[in-house]
């Protein structure tokens, strides 16, 4: 399972690996793909990750998530 979220406030690299490493210290998340281009971030998951539980990941790092329309 996937879902893609919108990531504010990064601007650089160190910003992408910030947001990757939170992402990918979430149990049951199995790939993450973050665009500093598109200030998105593609979760690939096993179906157990709530979007609060990667959401409050990002927010911890220092950023802002929601769900991409």
């Amino acid at each position: 399972m996937s879902v893609i979220l919108d990531v504010q406030g990064m601007s650089c690299e160190h910003c992408v690996a910030s947001v990757t490493k939170a992402l990918k210290g979430i149990a049951g998340v199995m790939g993450v793909d973050v665009s500093l281009e598109s200030n998105s971030a593609k979760v690939e998951h096993d179906g157990s990750v709530a979007f609060e539980v990667m959401a409050n990941a990002i927010e911890e790092a220092g950023f802002e998530a929601s769900l991409a329309v």
